[in-house]
């Protein structure tokens, strides 16, 4: 099993790669992902994650890794998200997310705009 530290260098390694199958395997089976607060909209399971991040990569999104800090059952991670506009042009936005860990694998995931905010979240000091 993983400690968060080690799942977080996993983390970054999966999505710098755009290693879905790697990334799958970091996942629990019922992992849900979605905005703060919100356990409603979003995804409910691997398979939806994983069907949602290759949806975006063939809409021509990418993600570059800018951070992984762990805490104690939690990852912060920054994203420079990478999509083109109506124009093909690049359109760039920092983007946070903060997974939760339990038992090696990642069981919830959060996207923040803000990054103090998923920091707080996150449980990890800036």
């Amino acid at each position: 099993m993983l400690n968060t530290e080690q799942l977080g260098d996993a983390v970054r390694a999966a999505l710098e790669s755009a290693d879905l199958t790697g990334l799958a395997d970091l996942l629990d089976p019922d992992v849900r992902w979605g905005p703060p607060g919100d356990s409603v909209s979003g995804c409910h399971n691997r398979r939806q994650v994983i069907d949602w991040y290759e949806l975006a990569r063939r809409a021509g999104a990418r993600a570059t890794v800018s951070e992984v800090i762990p805490g104690d059952d939690k990852l912060l991670v920054g994203l420079r998200v990478t999509r083109p506009d109506a124009r093909g042009r690049a359109d760039e936005d920092d983007r946070w997310q903060v997974l939760t860990v339990r038992a090696g694998l990642i069981v919830d995931i959060r996207g923040y705009d803000n990054r103090p905010e998923a920091a707080s979240a996150a449980g990890v000091q800036l």
